[in-house]
């Protein structure tokens, strides 16, 4: 009966290490871990967060699609979990939270994801101009994806300066607001500054011009 005992204890704690070796894949996931190591929240707030920090970046979720989240989160030991029993004024016992924290294992997790996504990133955009390379004989058809990927930054209203105001009450823009505003500009100014290149070069080979250097 102890063999039986160990042996499935053994099991458990073999799937439990298996689990928390398994690459985490999922942007959600990784979103909500940020926004648990931003600061710690229940599950509520954390919904409520994402929403308003990434609905209009990120895929649409629901309470269940976060509770899930933080499930994984605290499977693979990135976050722990701490019950808080809160009382009503008249000392009755309230219905007990659910309180999340990062762990320091959930803290390097997150930082090796980020930097992955900036070389993606990076990456992205680089094959993207060399792409656009491949229509040096049809100029033209590079310049209407110019002017449409132009028009599209141009566009987009979400490269701004938060301010107070535009935020719910008592929401007020917290660094990563600024942060992602302030990189969202000149991201903005460095990409118009290079279309206007990409197209400089395009034009001259449509007229058959020497391309600028």
């Amino acid at each position: 009966m102890q063999a039986e005992s160990d042996y499935s204890f053994a099991l458990m704690g073999g799937r439990v290490k298996s689990e928390r070796s398994l690459p985490m894949r999922s942007t959600v996931n990784w979103t909500v871990l940020g926004l648990v190591i931003e600061h710690s929240s229940y599950g509520f707030e954390l919904w409520k967060r994402y929403e308003r920090e990434y609905g209009d970046m990120a895929p649409n979720v629901s309470g269940s699609n976060i509770y899930a989240a933080l499930n994984v989160l605290k499977d693979k030991g990135l976050i722990e979990e701490r019950v808080e029993t809160r009382k009503a004024p008249d000392g009755a016992a309230r219905l007990r939270k659910s309180h999340y924290r990062a762990t320091q294992e959930g803290l390097v997790a997150y930082e090796g994801w980020v930097i992955a996504q900036a070389r993606e990133h990076d990456r992205r955009s680089r094959q993207f101009a060399r792409q656009l390379g491949a229509f040096e004989r049809q100029p033209q058809i590079a310049l209407a994806i110019l002017e449409r990927y132009g028009q599209a930054c141009l566009d987009d209203k979400d490269a701004r300066i938060p301010t107070t105001a535009q935020f719910p009450s008592p929401v007020t823009p917290e660094l990563g607001d600024q942060l992602a505003s302030a990189y969202g500009r000149e991201v903005k100014a460095a990409t118009l500054g290079w279309i206007e290149y990409a197209r400089r070069k395009f034009e001259a080979l449509a007229s058959k011009e020497t391309p600028l250097p």
